[in-house]
């Protein structure tokens, strides 16, 4: 039985979510919103709790973020659920994911040098890339089988381009849900040793695991390359606390460390929301420990309720079970072809009865669709029984 509910439907028209209130036009007005990825789960009680009384005290001033216990609230978590002892010197706050990732490759790269992407990939690594005037390189995964792989051949002769500097590596892999394996993350590192290259890691779905399957750290299996890769993560995946704004990342090499600390200190973007501290101060505590495995456990419910249902009725339409994260990457090419349609008919007709999927063309999935399954198992069958009565066996 679990402590924590996971069914309960949370009205979110009026709070300004932006899977609900950037409906386009010509959808639904009451749309089951499946495409940002973002959860509908209520926040964790341990985490509305600390922010209630941290609103109760009722001023919101300038404030100094507890960096003693934001630190060992980050390190104790790394510990306990993946046996990763962190260095708390080579913690860094910043506001999110993507903007480390803008800040990072500025700090490693010249304009027009190459930054490695493994796509399909999530698209801000493309277009901040582009928007620095970076190069993105393709390394394509390889799909075969049903499954996702590193092209680990192609990987090697990007890598040994003198042009392309940086390799971003997204482990659990988003869109596509691959976890990689210790075996492939070790090949990846070598390669880039090999080439003496830097390493971006976005591991912030790391937490969001399904049943049966071990996430393994970068850091773990590359200790002797520590220097040459950061991590960037955050508990605003797991914790559904991306409007909060926040996230850190893992840095060992002091001279990447005094750049990043001159970096910040330039732009005075280096500080945490004083409501950010506080939920991931609380997150990652042992309450938090115990949402987080009952949210994987709901998860893994909805990921195979929503493979098994496209096996059984959607013919020509092909996915592969995600690992991990809480995001489907649903290939329609063979159904597409049969019915002559685009992805983006596939697109329109689904959003045109509610059913608010997102097309997977912008992280470079051709004729794919990226379907949210972070919501009550009741409103996942619902827009699964809409997509199947009004598009993919529409009468």
């Amino acid at each position: 039985v679990m402590k924590y509910n996971f069914d309960e439907v949370i009205d979110r028209k009026g709070t300004h979510a932006m899977k609900v209130e950037r409906l386009p036009k010509g959808a639904d007005k009451d749309s089951l919103a499946l495409w940002v990825a973002d959860m509908d789960f209520a926040c964790a009680e341990p985490i509305l709790k600390a922010l209630h009384e941290r609103i109760d005290r009722k001023i919101f001033g300038y404030t100094m973020y507890d960096a003693d216990e934001c630190m060992d609230a980050v390190t104790g978590w790394m510990k306990k659920r993946y046996g990763w002892d962190e260095s708390r010197e080579n913690l860094f706050f910043c506001p999110g994911v993507v903007a480390a990732y803008a800040a990072l490759i500025n700090l490693l790269t010249e304009p027009g040098d190459g930054i490695v992407l493994q796509r399909p990939i999530y698209y801000p690594f493309t277009n901040k890339a582009n928007s620095n005037g970076r190069v993105p390189v393709d390394n394509a995964l390889i799909y075969e089988n049903g499954a996702y792989r590193i092209d680990f051949e192609d990987l090697d002769k990007k890598m040994a381009d003198p042009a392309n500097k940086v390799l971003v590596v997204c482990s659990p892999h988003n869109p596509t849900g691959r976890v990689w394996t210790e075996d492939e993350l070790k090949k990846t590192v070598e390669i880039c040793k090999k080439y003496d290259k830097w390493i971006i890691c976005d591991e912030i779905h790391c937490d969001l695991i399904r049943r049966g399957v071990t996430f393994t750290p970068i850091m773990n299996v590359a200790p002797e390359y520590a220097d040459r890769i950061v991590v960037c993560t955050a508990p605003s995946k797991t914790f559904n606390l991306a409007g909060l704004i926040g996230s850190y990342h893992i840095v060992y090499n002091p001279w990447w460390r005094d750049r990043i600390k001159k970096e910040s200190s330039l732009c005075h973007y280096n500080s945490m929301n004083v409501l950010s501290m506080h939920a991931l101060i609380r997150a990652y505590r042992p309450e938090g420990y115990e949402w987080a495995d009952e949210l994987c456990e709901t998860l893994t419910g909805n990921v195979d309720f929503a493979c098994d249902y496209i096996a059984k009725h959607f013919e020509g339409v092909h996915v592969t079970k995600p690992e991990g994260t809480y995001m489907l990457f649903v290939d329609c090419t063979d159904w597409c072809a049969a019915h002559g349609k685009t992805i983006q008919d596939v697109e329109k007709a689904c959003w045109a009865v509610g059913a608010a999927v997102q097309d997977g063309v912008m992280f470079h999935g051709p004729c794919h669709l990226r379907i949210n399954l972070a919501s009550p198992r009741a409103r996942i069958e619902e827009a699964f029984h809409r997509m199947d009565k009004y598009v993919f066996n529409a009468k």
